[in-house]
């Protein structure tokens, strides 16, 4: 391996790796050997490789380094390492979704993000582990998964979060530069936010999902998990656009175009004080509230908010339940689901199965109402700040669906449900990394409305260029 390939290079941005292997630093063949290397020998140590594609990765590679040889350049993503989550698929490999049941599963074509990436001149080194069937309807352990539970590269007796659990382990390790990863309420922006790296969940519909597992076809989104905002905007532009094969697709594409962003001086935040003095964590408290300042220092408008009055996780959990049961009819009625790792996940199941129609007909009833709300919500408002998950990553061996803390809740509900309420009216979040708790790190995040990717982005570029969180590495001895 060429002396250049330190943690400097495994760490580095995709701008500045594209700019090394057009400098002729080395070649994309020699990039893709050493991120492979890496991935196959510290991919085990987070649980975080669920398949090395080690072949085509340097066959692909191959066909970047002829493109360069002849300065054909496709943009920011040619040649850069990435990884996606074991639910999209990869034509000819096991697209295992990170179950038993499915472990021989191959299709015989690639998802449209895939494709994208690989028209973009990405270097697709291996499928990374997740938890199975992406969590739905609900787990009990973080070990719900055929590689076991994903280990926090920050400290490996804490969780690397779910259910994109190996993207968010594989970017905070330097295993890949970026990945791709699925939300369907907080599978994305966990994972980014207990990692420390930076997670942006897009709009409902603007990323296609032909091609990755359903789950709940009104709730899904496939989003990247990067090391900068930066980083998220160019994965995004290659990814975003519409699909005739996705019913979903709202038709409309993204340009990462950060010189044309509204002023920031033009953006008004809402936040509501009590997330940062009562609902996080203690030990946590300190950088967010830090961080709430550096983005008011940005020049925004400021002003408090709270979220709208509704039972956001209950109805989160009635329509992934029906519409689970749905997508995995076959393997409930077979028997077969008894195979899951997870025994709160095959209740949940079979519970789902047996969910009367009215149950999920008034949960999306109500769900218009939220969607009605979020709009007037956003008539006065253009971003929602709030810490990105209340806690830092748990223990491994910790049940999921305990209590996060033993501190009586605040009677003020604030915007702590932001997760659920922002998945149910399909809006976009970016997670950006602000501090450490504990040894941990914690997260903030951002919300819009639908389509403001470029907002949010934009404002997470200028928060990255004030601090330096998004730029810690974890001691790789943890």
């Amino acid at each position: 391996m060429p002396a250049a390939f330190n943690d400097d290079i495994f760490f580095a941005s995709i701008a500045e790796l594209n700019s090394r292997l057009k400098a002729k630093e080395f070649s994309a063949t020699e990039l893709a050997k050493a991120f492979c290397d890496r991935m196959e020998t510290l991919g085990p140590r987070y649980n975080a490789l669920a398949l090395s594609l080690r072949k085509q990765a340097m066959q692909k590679a191959r066909d970047v380094q002829d493109e360069m040889k002849r300065e054909r350049y496709r943009g920011p993503l040619q040649g850069i390492p990435f990884g996606v989550k074991d639910l999209i698929a990869v034509a000819h490999q096991p697209t295992t979704w990170g179950a038993k049941p499915y472990a021989g599963q191959v299709f015989d074509f690639d998802a449209t993000v895939v494709r994208k990436l690989d028209k973009a001149g990405g270097v697709l080194t291996g499928k990374l582990s997740m938890v199975e069937l992406a969590g739905g309807p609900s787990y009990r352990y973080a070990r719900a998964s055929l590689q076991g539970p994903g280990l926090n590269p920050w400290n490996r007796t804490r969780w690397s979060g779910g259910s994109s659990s190996g993207s968010g382990a594989a970017v905070a390790a330097g295993l890949v530069t970026y990945a791709l990863g699925s939300e369907t309420s907080g599978s994305i922006l966990t994972p980014a936010a207990f990692c420390g790296v930076t997670g942006l969940r897009p709009t409902y519909g603007l990323v296609s999902r032909y091609g990755a597992m359903p789950l709940s076809w009104s709730l899904d989104k496939i989003g990247p998990l990067c090391r900068s905002a930066e980083d998220c905007g160019i994965v995004l532009q290659a990814v975003a656009g519409g699909d005739n094969n996705d019913p979903s697709s709202a038709g409309k594409s993204f340009y990462f175009a950060p010189k044309f962003a509204r002023a920031l001086k033009d953006v008004v935040i809402g936040f509501a004080p009590v997330d940062f003095a009562e609902w996080a964590e203690p030990a946590a408290r300190p950088d967010l509230e830090n961080a709430l300042e550096q983005i008011k220092q940005m020049g925004v408008q400021v002003r408090e908010a709270s979220l709208p009055d509704f039972p956001y996780g209950a109805l989160t959990s009635t329509i992934i339940a029906a519409e689970a049961a749905s997508v995995f009819e076959d393997l409930i009625a077979s028997g077969q689901v008894n195979e899951l790792a997870d025994q709160k996940q095959i209740a949940g199941l079979k519970a789902g199965y047996e969910l009367p129609a009215r149950e999920y007909l008034r949960a999306m009833r109500v769900r218009s109402l939220i969607q009605q709300a979020f709009r007037e919500l956003f008539a006065n408002i253009d971003v929602l700040v709030t810490p990105a998950r209340m806690v830092p990553a748990p223990k491994i061996a910790d049940p999921l669906d305990r209590p996060v803390t033993q501190r009586t809740p605040p009677k003020d509900r604030g915007l702590s449900g932001l997760i659920p309420a922002g998945n149910l009216a399909g809006l976009p979040a970016l997670s950006l990394p602000c501090g450490f708790a504990d040894g941990l790190p914690v997260a903030i995040s951002l919300v819009g409305r639908p389509f403001s990717e470029g907002m949010l982005l934009n404002m997470g570029r200028e928060f990255q260029s004030r601090t330096d969180w998004h730029k810690r590495r974890p001691p790789m001895s943890s």
